[in-house]
Order: structure tokens, then C-alpha cells, then sequence
């Protein structure tokens, strides 16, 4: 069996092809549990190459349709984990690239999937900020309605239609997770809108400080690394036929403020010897004002009877961010 996992070369898409290495096995297009044989992982850049026979690194822009018919090929046996995506601060910024890599990037994708042998898995990374607007409620759920207020959102909520659409069709068989922000990322910031959510764990816990953009009372969605790759593997897993109409699922996730974050700091700094550094205000208005338009807390109630996991408590997302990352920082 070959994977497909784009976005391959950045943290969740790296940690999602190791844990599938080690997992070994996966429900096919036969419906069986197939050994995975290869993972191709496409991204514009690698940091790290791979020195698993098993993977495959291909460098390319998945809004170029040969560089994902490279990747696919011949294989008659496929599954496709689609994580490839401008973050949100870049889509503000590059409307016109935010719609060629996120919406014709995304097409690709699931045009290539769709005339694949064996009517493929599809697992799409959504994104809880397709939600938005003034009638947003709290928390969100799978059942509010979508009005994204940023560029990034609304790609998403459109390849989630899509997914949906193409589903019905009998194209290929796809599902969405519907992310809430992901912690805790390693290296340093990025232009995501969110970079701050990771920042302020990561950055103290490196002796260093983080310049916080958004208020310190600000609540946001919330959920592990390790979370989110066994929820790709959980919703890649689930039989069809439990599914239905909607393949978009909210994870669950905590609701975390800087408040907050700074406390759980507090208290694992009296467990473990080390100093850590400061959360210091630096509003950013631009920031806020992307953020004030996310929900600030997530309701994950269909995605639990799914049989996907709920987050540790936020104490253990940190413990285990420091148990896989700290060392390399």
C-alpha cells in the first residue's frame, strides 16, 4: 500500500509519516488492513532527509498537477493525507497564492485521487478558523454555519465542500478533521495568525521570551501534536458506512489563555530545574484582529462518537512536547 501525505516536510506531516512507519498497517481500498509499503511525502522544502527505505521525499508545489501525478503513479492500492497549506497570516498577505496553492493545490489533489484505482481514503486537514463571523457560537460546532473571515478560512471550508462533494459522486472516499490550533510546534515562529498559541509554551520553556500579540485573556482552541496525528489515523480508519453526509469532524480541543498557559508553566518549572523565560506584551492589532474573527472554543462531540481521542490535560501536551522536541531546540 502507498501513502500520500503532502505537507510531508513540516512538523505534523514528519510526525504523521513516523508514527504511520511504525504503525505498519492501514485499511485499504479493499477494506482490509494492507502493510504499508511506501510513504511518498511531498513539500516544497525538507530540512531533514529521510534515511527510511520506506519513505520518499519529492520537492515540489502541489499546485503543480504533475508533481502529484509523480508522487501517485501506477500504484492501485492508495491513501491520501492531504496537510499541505499556506498558513493564515501568509493567505492575508498573498490572496493570489493563498488561492493557488490552498484551492488549486487542494484540487489537484482530489482530482488525482479521484481517477485513482480503487477509490482512495482522502483525509483532508481542515481548519476550525472556516468558521467566523458575527453569529459564530461558543462554542462552535459542526453544525454552525461557515462564514470564514479570513482568506485562509474560507479555502478551507471550500475543500471541505469539496471533500464532501466529491464523496457523493463516488469519486474517492473522503473525510476532514477540522484542526484547532496544533501545540506545541518546535523551531521558531511562523506567519501563521496562531504562531503565538506555541510561542508562548516554547519560547519560555527555551529560556527565551515570547512576544505575545493578542490579549492575555484571549481564549483559543487547543490540542496536542500527538492528538492530531492519531486523529488522521482514527478518522482514516472509521468504516464508511459511519460516516454519512458530512465528512468534516471537529477535533475536541482545550480552551486556553495566555493566562492559563503561563500557570501550567508555573507549576512544571516547580517539577523540573530549569529557569524559564517571559510571556511579555507586544500587542499587535493585526494579529488580534484576525484572531478576534476564530471561535474561541471548539466543540469535538461528533468527532468523540467517532471513536477520535480527546487531548490530554494541557499539562501532558507539554510534557510530551519537551519528552520529542526540547532536546533538539
Amino acid at each position: 500500500m502507498k501513502i500520500i501525505i503532502t505537507g510531508g516536510g513540516g512538523f505534523l506531516g514528519s510526525q504523521l509519516a513516523t508514527t504511520l512507519l511504525n504503525r505498519g498497517r492501514l485499511t485499504g481500498p479493499s477494506g482490509g488492513q494492507e502493510p504499508i509499503d511506501v510513504i511518498i511525502l511531498i513539500d516544497a522544502r525538507f530540512i531533514t532527509p529521510q534515511n527510511d527505505p520506506r519513505m520518499q521525499q519529492i520537492v515540489g508545489d502541489i499546485s503543480n498537477r504533475d508533481v502529484i501525478n509523480e508522487a501517485i503513479g501506477s500504484a492501485k492500492n492508495i491513501s491520501i493525507f492531504h496537510l499541505a497549506s499556506m498558513v493564515s497570516g501568509e493567505c492575508e498577505n498573498r490572496y493570489d497564492d493563498a488561492l493557488r496553492v490552498n484551492l488549486d493545490g487542494g484540487r489537484n489533489i482530489f482530482e488525482a485521487a479521484r481517477v485513482a484505482a480503487g477509490r482512495p481514503r482522502v483525509v483532508f486537514a481542515s481548519s476550525i478558523a472556516s468558521f467566523g463571523g458575527a453569529s459564530m457560537p461558543t462554542p462552535v460546532s459542526d453544525l454552525a454555519k461557515q462564514t470564514p473571515q479570513t482568506t485562509y478560512g474560507m479555502t478551507k471550508a471550500i475543500c471541505e465542500l469539496l471533500v464532501n462533494d466529491h464523496t457523493r459522486k463516488g469519486h474517492f472516499d473522503g473525510r476532514s478533521a477540522r484542526l484547532p490550533t496544533v501545540i506545541i510546534r518546535p523551531g521558531k515562529p511562523n506567519a501563521a495568525a496562531s504562531s503565538w498559541a506555541s510561542g508562548m509554551f516554547r519560547e519560555p520553556l527555551n529560556g527565551e521570551t515570547c512576544e505575545l500579540p493578542v490579549h492575555r485573556d484571549q481564549p483559543h482552541p487547543m490540542t496536542g501534536f500527538r492528538t492530531v496525528v492519531d486523529s488522521f489515523i482514527a478518522l482514516h480508519e472509521v468504516p464508511e458506512d459511519r460516516l454519512g453526509d458530512d465528512r468534516a469532524y471537529g477535533l475536541p480541543a482545550h480552551r486556553v489563555t495566555p493566562t492559563l498557559a503561563e500557570q501550567i508553566l508555573r507549576d512544571l518549572t516547580e517539577e523540573k530545574d530549569f529557569v524559564l523565560g517571559q510571556i511579555a506584551d507586544a500587542f499587535d492589532p493585526r494579529i488580534q484582529a484576525i484572531v478576534d474573527t476564530w471561535p474561541t472554543a471548539a466543540d469535538g462531540t461528533r468527532a468523540l462518537a467517532l471513536g477520535l481521542p480527546e487531548p490530554p490535560p494541557l499539562k501532558h501536551i507539554v510534557q510530551q512536547y519537551l519528552e520529542t522536541f526540547a532536546q533538539a531546540e
